[in-house]
């Protein structure tokens, strides 16, 4: 008895079941790719995947500042943390260009800040959430694009495209 066809046949499904699994993966993880590549933030834990136009960023590292809600007595800091301001390498200081910025909460001022115990800005609406991990949830500033500078619509798209990953 030849058992050669029913060989082949097997590894043959196996084949095609093993890419489909690759596949799988690879859609998943948001791997970059030839057309992309990703900014890596190992002290907060999250990546960025970006367009090869990016080629070149750059990153500044602020701070952003929450004051307490309903204060008698001005604007008083409630809560602060990191901002991190991706740049595109054609923003310059004469021609600014859009960056994206992510915020960094940690845990609790992201809770506190859904409770209204802070605000940022004078936006009537919050931070929009990015993406979290263990330790921190990384956000959107309101409005950050209020201003339109030239790139705006790239970075809208490329955030629609949920480009931030936790880890």
């Amino acid at each position: 008895m030849n058992n050669r066809p029913v060989l082949k046949i097997a590894l043959g499904a196996i084949f095609v079941i093993f890419i489909g699994i690759a596949g799988y993966f690879i859609r998943t993880k948001n791997i970059p790719s030839a057309t992309s590549i990703e900014y890596r933030n190992t002290d907060y834990g999250f990546s960025l995947t970006l367009p090869l136009s990016w080629k070149g960023y750059s990153v500044l590292i602020g701070n952003w500042t929450g004051y307490a809600v309903d204060d008698q007595i001005g604007e008083v800091s409630f809560a602060n943390g990191p901002l991190v301001s991706i740049h595109n390498p054609k923003w310059t200081k004469e021609a600014p260009y859009q960056d994206i910025p992510i915020m960094v909460f940690t845990l609790v001022q992201w809770n506190e800040l859904q409770q209204d115990k802070f605000h940022i800005g004078a936006a009537p609406i919050g931070p929009s959430e990015l993406g979290r991990n263990a330790k921190y949830v990384f956000a959107l500033p309101a409005r950050y694009n209020f201003a339109f500078p030239p790139g705006y619509e790239e970075v809208d798209q490329m955030l629609q495209g949920k480009p931030l990953k936790a880890f």
